[in-house]
């Protein structure tokens, strides 16, 4: 069983960054995916980035392609999500992912594990 603890969610005026933190509860399998989504209210849930931690392959959706960076830290079992230049429409509750390999795709089908997420709010 995997369990996912999100953390640095915040409030921040728009051009402003936050750094997200995953920590799971065991040690990440080479074949693992992990990945960041978030639902704004109202809204569906969506992907934002997913990584394979056997290669460090990086996938990043087009509306935070070059303002938001996907990272991992085998040693401390932690997956972090770097949010620069954030907008109004970044609002939404963060939430993180993990599943084991193969996939059909980055963000689909649905992942098997997640956190509890971490609120994150940009001002204009």
């Amino acid at each position: 069983q995997v369990q996912l603890v999100e953390s640095g969610g915040g409030s921040v005026q728009a051009g402003g960054s936050l750094r997200l933190s995953c920590a799971a509860s065991r040690y990440t399998y080479r074949n693992d995916y992990m990945a960041w989504f978030r639902q704004a209210p109202g809204k569906g849930r969506e992907g934002v980035a997913a990584i394979y931690t056997a290669f460090g392959t990086t996938y990043y959706a087009d509306p935070v392609k070059g303002r938001f960076t996907i990272s991992q830290d085998n040693a401390k079992n932690t997956l972090y999500l770097q949010m620069n230049s954030l907008k109004p429409e970044d609002t939404a509750m963060y939430y993180c992912a993990a599943d084991r390999g193969p996939r059909g795709s980055w963000f689909e089908p649905a992942y098997s594990y997640w956190g509890q997420g971490t609120q994150v709010t940009v001002s204009s």
